[in-house]
């Protein structure tokens, strides 16, 4: 979206340049990445990410400031997965905006969902810095948002993920960690913070405590970076050595219950530019005649999975009428293709990645995480078999 930057890009790009690029990134991880990293980053005005920065910092605040939401959100936490001693208010939160042009023929930004849930804090820094290196990208160019810089970012993320414990005492928690694609974001925050990755499975329980093994040795957990999602136990049917509801002594980075109250059910109670037309399922008596222009969506549902394009009768008949409060109608954005690559013009899906620490009155926004596809949707998965598209990093310059 900088013409001179992405022209200069396009021009000097070769296969072989893209091949040292992936190579260099797996030995920065320490693990392959399994998912498809695109051919080149994102130039976008500051202007820009500016713009969706504070626009999800306005959403957030519509929902946090709220006690009738946060009572409303009471019905989004499973009973069985409630987890005692919820932080007032998230810690890690993700703003996922599409761009599209408006009637005055200007590109806009428009929300597509948003999350309080952790997102890649590890891996996306080291993503653009392989991106500038392989490359030869212009030194000047930025990644990080709010002032930061890689030093002052990696202090910001580690005081949020190990708050005043050592780094042996917090774990990386998640469920299989070696068997999960992010596995080179929990590598590489070991890198940055110091924590170790362990099995949701591996934990011990007594009394009040929990505890792993290290090394042969037997070492308390007094602080989580919690990553395991739980749609995920949920959907699995996995058996945990400990209940969520246990009154234990440990602290979260990162509260389970937030994965829940800010999510998709979020949408319908937003107002604002931004935000597209959406509905609870079961508060609409029909369903709009154009729905070609509509998407039907679980509301706890990760990676874009059970999402409906245009749903039809039997899409929704399909859905018991008890369940139907957990769906949500949303007016289908229409993705702008505003990056050129040698494929043609490709799509670009940005999340404005925060971090809120508890002393601090707003969340502060830190990194983008971009997402680049022409597929019907944005994820890497949705965009199999395409080149110039999958996972990717936002610069932008002064």
């Amino acid at each position: 979206m900088i013409p001179q930057l992405r022209r200069a890009f396009n021009q000097n790009f070769t296969s072989e340049k893209y091949r040292n690029f992936l190579a260099a990134l797996d030995r920065r991880c320490g693990a392959p990445v399994k998912f498809r990293v695109a051919e080149t980053p994102c130039f976008f005005p500051k202007s820009l990410l500016e713009q969706m920065a504070q626009d999800g910092q306005v959403l957030l605040n519509q929902l946090l400031e709220s006690r009738e939401y946060r009572k409303q959100s009471d019905v989004t936490i499973p009973r069985e997965y409630n987890v005692p001693n919820e932080s007032k208010r998230p810690m890690f939160l993700q703003v996922d905006f599409g761009l599209t042009r408006n009637k005055q023929n200007e590109v806009e930004p428009k929300l597509v969902e948003l999350q309080a849930f952790p997102s890649l804090y590890a891996y996306q820094p080291a993503l653009t810095q392989e991106y500038c290196k392989s490359y030869g990208l212009d030194p000047t160019l930025h990644t990080f948002l709010s002032g930061l810089d890689f030093e002052s970012y990696r202090g910001l993320l580690c005081r949020a993920i190990l708050g005043e414990h050592t780094p042996e005492s917090v774990i990386l928690l998640e469920i299989d960690p070696l068997e999960q694609k992010t596995l080179p974001d929990f590598l590489l925050t070991k890198d940055l913070c110091g924590v170790e990755t362990v099995n949701v499975l591996d934990l011990q329980k007594q009394g009040r405590a929990l505890y792993y093994e290290m090394n042969g040795r037997r070492v308390r957990v007094e602080r989580i970076y919690n990553r395991m999602i739980v749609d995920e136990v949920m959907r699995k049917g996995i058996r945990l050595p400990f209940d969520l509801r246990d009154e234990l002594d440990v602290e979260w980075a990162g509260h389970p219950n937030w994965y829940f109250r800010i999510s998709k059910f979020s949408i319908p109670f937003l107002k604002h530019e931004c935000v597209p037309r959406t509905w609870f399922l079961d508060e609409l008596k029909a369903l709009p005649a154009d729905r070609e222009n509509y998407l039907l969506k679980p509301l706890y549902s990760f990676a874009g999975i059970g999402v409906k394009f245009a749903p039809s009768d039997e899409d929704i008949a399909a859905i018991p009428t008890q369940q139907r409060h957990e769906y949500i109608i949303q007016e289908r954005i229409a993705f702008e293709s505003v990056i050129d690559t040698p494929h043609g013009m490709t799509q670009a899906e940005i999340r404005i990645m925060y971090i809120w620490l508890e002393a601090n009155p707003q969340p502060t926004p830190v990194l983008t995480l971009v997402r680049m596809g022409r597929g019907k949707m944005m994820g890497v998965d949705h965009n199999r078999n395409l080149e110039w598209v999958g996972g990717s990093a936002g610069l932008w310059i002064d």
